[in-house]
C-alpha cells in the first residue's frame, strides 16, 4: 500500500505529486533486481514504513483485536438483550401479589369462578 494517505495499492496512487509512491517503486524495482527473495522485501518494508504497507495486516495483538471485535460484539450484544429480556418476563410472571390489596371479598371471588371452571 503506499503510504501518502491515498488507501490504494502502491501501483494505483492516484495522487498527484506523491512522493512516497515513486520512492517505494523505484525501491521496489532496485530490490527485484539485485533478486532479493519476496519475503525479504515485504520485511524491509514494514521496517522502513511499518505495518501500514501491508494490504491485508497480520492478524496479531492489537490488529487481531480489529479482526475479532466485529464479530464477538454483535454476538456479546444480542445475549445481553436475550439476558435482559428473559429476566424483565420472569420478573413480570413471578411479581409477588401485594397482600393488602386481596380482600376477602375478592378471595371469595375467586374461589367461585375457580369452582365454575371445575364444574364445566
Amino acid at each position: 500500500m503506499c503510504v501518502c494517505g491515498c488507501n490504494q495499492i502502491l501501483t494505483a496512487c492516484n495522487h498527484v505529486g506523491c512522493t512516497y509512491s515513486h520512492t517505494m517503486l523505484k525501491e521496489l524495482d532496485d530490490r527485484i533486481g539485485r533478486g532479493d527473495s519476496d519475503d525479504v522485501i515485504l520485511q524491509s518494508f514494514i521496517q522502513e514504513y511499518g505495518p501500514t504497507v501491508l494490504v491485508d495486516p497480520p492478524k496479531t495483538g492489537f490488529t487481531g483485536l480489529v479482526w475479532l471485535v466485529p464479530i464477538v460484539a454483535p454476538l456479546l450484544a444480542l445475549y445481553l438483550v436475550w439476558e435482559l429480556v428473559r429476566r424483565w418476563r420472569q420478573r413480570a410472571r413471578f411479581a409477588p401479589a401485594d397482600r393488602r390489596s386481596l380482600t376477602s371479598e375478592l378471595l371469595e371471588r375467586a374461589r367461585r369462578e375457580v369452582g365454575q371452571q371445575d364444574d364445566e
